[in-house]
C-alpha cells in the first residue's frame, strides 16, 4: 500500500522542499522510518532525533525544513521536507486521509443475517448492522452509520449519520448519538445511574438502600469519540449529556445527570461524579476526578491523579489533591511539602533551645 506525496499534498496543503515525486508507503516515527516512509516533527525536542532520522519525507515547521533537508547521507532521490505551520495538526489530518485512501475499513451495508432487528425499528438502507447486533423496537439507525458485532441499540434509542459503534457497545433506551460519532468497544451508554434511598433497617441494624429509578437518557452531540469500557450513565429525571466533539479516552465513569460541553477531552480512568457540569474546551487528566454537583467553568485544565473537590469559576491549570489549587500555587505548596521534615526538625531544635 502507498500513496503519491502529490496527492497527500494537494489534499493537506503547506510547502514541500526538496524532492517531490515520490511514494509514501507509510507513516512512521521518526527512529523507526525508512526512505519511504513519512515522519513529523511537532515539537523541538525531537529536532535532534531528527537529524538520525532515515524518513524520506518529514513534516516539520517552517524553521525546521533546512535541518531536514541538511540530513547526512541521503537517498539518491534526496530527502524531502512538507513545512506545515502546525506540523501535528497536519499529521492529524494525514492519518485521516490515509485510513480513508490507503488502508480504508471493509464496510458492507446492510443488515447480516445473525443480526436481529425489530419490525418497529427504523434502519437505513445504506447503514451497515453487524452479526448477532439487536436493533430494539423503536430504534433508529440513520444513513451510514455502523453497528458493531453483538452491540445492541436499544428501544427508542437514535444512532446518528454515519456514526459507528464498535463491537460490544450497549446504547440504552431513550439515548441518543449524535452524527459521525465514534464509540469503542465494550462501552456501555445509559446504564442506570447511582442512586439509592437510605433507609433504617428494624431493629437498629443500620441503614439499607432503596433504588431510585433513573427515568433521564443520555444526549450524546456529533463528532464525539467514546472510547473502550466506560460508562456512562443516564439521567436519574433529566439527561446525561455530553455536547458535540467531546472526546473520552477508555475506562472513564461519566455519573448520572453530568454534563460535558463541547470539545472537552478527558484521559484514561477519569471518573466525573453525578450532576457535576463540566465546561467547554476543558482537559481531565488521567485519573482525575471531579466530586458530585461541581461546576468547572469553560478551559479549566485539570492535572492527572488530581481530585476536584471544589467548583472551579475562573479559566487555568489546576492541580493536585491537598487540596486542589491553581497550578503554580499549587506547584509552590507540593516544593514546601517536600521540605515539611526538615522544617519540623528545626522548629523542634529551636523550640528545646529556647526552653527555660
Amino acid at each position: 500500500m502507498s500513496a503519491r506525496l502529490a496527492d497527500l499534498h494537494a489534499a493537506l496543503g503547506g510547502v514541500l522542499h526538496g524532492t517531490q515525486e515520490r511514494r509514501v508507503t507509510r507513516i512512521a516515527p521518526l527512529a523507526e522510518a525508512d526512505e519511504e516512509s513519512l515522519a513529523f516533527v511537532a515539537h523541538p525536542r525531537y529536532r535532534a532525533a531528527l537529524a538520525h532520522s532515515r524518513a524520506g519525507v518529514v513534516i516539520v515547521p517552517p524553521d525546521c525544513v533546512a535541518d531536514a533537508l541538511a540530513r547526512p547521507h541521503p537517498p539518491a532521490v534526496g530527502w524531502t521536507a512538507w513545512a506545515c505551520d502546525d506540523p501535528y495538526l497536519t499529521f492529524a489530518r494525514l492519518t485521516q486521509w490515509w485510513r480513508r485512501h490507503v488502508q480504508p475499513r471493509p464496510r458492507h451495508a446492510g443488515v447480516h443475517p445473525s443480526a436481529w432487528v425489530a419490525p418497529g425499528a427504523q434502519v437505513h438502507p445504506d447503514a451497515t448492522i453487524g452479526p448477532f447486533a439487536v436493533i430494539e423496537d423503536g430504534a433508529v439507525v440513520e444513513a451510514g452509520a455502523e453497528i458493531g458485532a453483538h452491540s445492541v441499540v436499544e428501544a427508542r434509542a437514535r444512532v446518528g449519520a454515519h456514526a459507528r459503534l464498535a463491537a460490544h457497545v450497549v446504547l440504552g433506551f431513550d439515548c441518543a448519538l449524535g452524527a459521525r460519532s465514534i464509540v469503542h468497544g465494550g462501552t456501555i451508554i445509559g446504564a442506570d445511574g447511582f442512586g439509592f434511598a437510605p433507609y433504617d433497617l428494624p431493629g437498629a441494624h443500620g441503614k439499607a438502600w432503596e433504588k431510585i429509578e433513573q427515568l433521564g437518557a443520555v444526549r450524546i452531540g456529533a463528532d464525539v469519540e467514546i472510547g473502550a469500557n466506560c460508562c456512562i450513565d443516564r439521567g436519574a429525571l433529566g439527561d446525561t449529556v455530553l455536547e458535540d466533539g467531546v472526546k473520552l479516552d477508555n475506562l472513564i465513569q461519566i455519573g448520572h445527570n453530568v454534563r460535558v460541553g463541547r470539545h472537552t477531552a478527558m484521559a484514561g480512568c477519569v471518573g466525573v461524579a453525578g450532576s457535576a457540569r463540566i465546561g467547554a474546551h476543558c482537559t481531565l487528566g488521567g485519573g482525575a476526578i471531579v466530586l458530585g454537583h461541581l461546576e468547572l467553568a469553560d478551559h479549566v485544565h485539570i492535572s492527572a491523579a488530581s481530585v476536584v473537590m471544589r467548583s472551579i469559576t475562573q479559566p487555568g491549570h489546576y492541580s493536585g489533591i491537598f487540596p486542589i489549587d491553581d497550578n503554580r500555587s499549587w506547584e509552590k505548596n507540593a516544593a514546601t511539602l517536600r521540605q515539611l521534615h526538615a522544617l519540623r526538625e528545626r522548629l523542634k531544635a529551636l523550640e528545646r533551645r529556647h526552653q527555660p
